[in-house]
């Protein structure tokens, strides 16, 4: 069986050598192509984004309907999330997954079933990932293969829900060939509603074009970067108490980047503030708007992350791995979906001296310089 990207079909390969659907032999015959780098055949308009480039097999006109499709079905979760917190008592019920900080609702189960049924029925051919959903088999494989593939978080921040801490959210990606083309993430307590689709640029409320801050220009990223950046981060799962665990040098990171500039033997980096908003998600979400300036994490999945990452890449920023590399002034590669490690700076116009992308490398090799290695190893990533 091949999918054909222009009738949005599951067709016999053979069917279309007898006129089935032209574009799909002609997709047969060329394969896909993605380009997780820099390309002089980009031809986007957006002079920001860089780091991810791709093209993509769906015709524009389908991502347009896809994008539109998925920002209601964002907004109808999201009510079923309000009506939930409407609804609760005290007595409310959730079960714990791998420890106390990993929790499930019966509402997560059910946003994801009403998100999973309304894609299914609309969009029959596409594959779908959702949290609970995988969470409940076996295998912590990296599971996202070529095909068009719904990635879905039915609610990103439990702990916070759980709370009434507004800091929680619906996230709703949509990836092709590993590249998530479409994001869309509610928060409804906030009432805020994130979105992107290939080409068509990033929005707050579909009204206001992230980054938020744009005139005259977008700002670039701090000349002495870490230091005067709002540091986005998580205390994560993992609380096991291990020497030099994750926990422990995940905070070892934190005070790096917190302290004193050139303190801690030259790691510190006096950022202007760390934030832990207890979501994934909306931590991409406010440094695609530009509000969090850098956001470093590992141990997240990639339904906390596709949709984030799509809006952010529109936007203009870069995303690469959180675990510093042997040689730091290598070429930043970017990040692998699935690899549970992420380094995401906002989006960056040029300075007097350097281009925006030159200022977003720049300040990932600084983050780099000051954080430590953490280890979520994971099959097929």
């Amino acid at each position: 069986m091949q999918f054909c990207y222009h009738c949005t079909q599951l067709i016999h390969a053979d069917s279309v050598t007898s006129g089935h659907c032209i574009s799909t032999f002609r997709n047969l015959l060329v394969p896909l192509r993605s380009s997780f780098s820099s390309s002089s055949q980009n031809t986007r308009k957006s002079p920001y984004r860089k780091a991810f480039t791709m093209d993509c097999p769906i015709p524009q006109d389908q991502l347009d309907e896809i994008y539109t499709f998925a920002i209601d079905l964002a907004r109808k979760a999201g009510q079923l999330l309000l009506d939930r917190i409407d609804e609760r008592n005290a007595d409310q019920v959730y079960t714990e997954k791998e420890n106390a900080v990993d929790l499930v609702t019966q509402t997560d189960e059910d946003v994801e079933s009403l998100i999973k049924t309304a894609i299914q029925t609309k969009y029959p051919a596409h594959k779908f990932l959702g949290e609970e959903t995988y969470a409940k088999g076996q295998s912590r494989e990296y599971l996202i293969d070529e095909q068009p593939t719904w990635c879905v978080d039915p609610l990103d921040g439990t702990v916070n829900f759980t709370h009434a801490f507004p800091m929680f959210c619906v996230s709703i990606g949509f990836i092709v060939n590993h590249y998530p083309v479409i994001g869309v993430i509610y928060a409804p307590l906030l009432d805020q509603l994130f979105s992107s689709c290939l080409n068509r640029g990033a929005w707050l409320n579909e009204k206001r074009q992230l980054p938020l801050i744009r005139k005259p220009s977008i700002p670039p990223m701090p000349a002495n970067a870490p230091s005067k950046c709002i540091l986005g981060c998580e205390w994560g799962k993992d609380r096991r108490d291990i020497p030099d665990g994750n926990l422990h040098r995940k905070i070892e990171s934190f005070v790096n980047l917190a302290s004193e500039r050139e303190g801690r033997g030259g790691k510190g980096g006096m950022v202007h503030g760390v934030r832990s908003l207890g979501s994934a998600t909306m931590d991409l979400a406010y440094t695609a708007m530009g509000s969090v300036d850098i956001w470093w994490e590992g141990g997240c999945w990639e339904w906390d992350v596709a949709a984030g990452i799509a809006i952010l890449l529109e936007a203009g920023g870069l995303v690469t791995t959180a675990n510093p590399p042997d040689d730091i002034s290598a070429p930043i590669a970017p990040v692998k979906l699935g690899s549970r490690l992420y380094l995401a700076i906002r989006p960056a116009g040029p300075s007097e001296t350097e281009t925006g992308r030159e200022t977003q490398e720049r300040t990932v090799r600084e983050v780099w310089r000051r954080v430590r290695q953490l280890d979520y190893n994971r099959p097929g990533a």
